[in-house]
């Protein structure tokens, strides 16, 4: 039976080329929900904000 919270429908390529890379520690600090939001574009949590947000960098709308 699938996880359906760790499925991936849609990969961002940007995104998954970011997640790649990050530094092995903060890498090692996501949980596989935590990878499959982030891929597929879904809001980020506030544990997983708190993880990347040194890596981030804010758009202008």
């Amino acid at each position: 039976m699938e996880n359906k919270k760790n499925s991936i429908k849609n990969p961002d390529p940007q995104r998954v080329a970011l997640l790649r890379s990050l530094p092995l520690e903060i890498k090692e600090t996501l949980s596989g929900e935590e990878a499959a939001a982030f891929i597929n574009g879904e809001p980020l949590s506030e544990t997983l904000y708190e993880k990347l947000k040194n890596y981030l960098v804010p758009i202008d709308e």
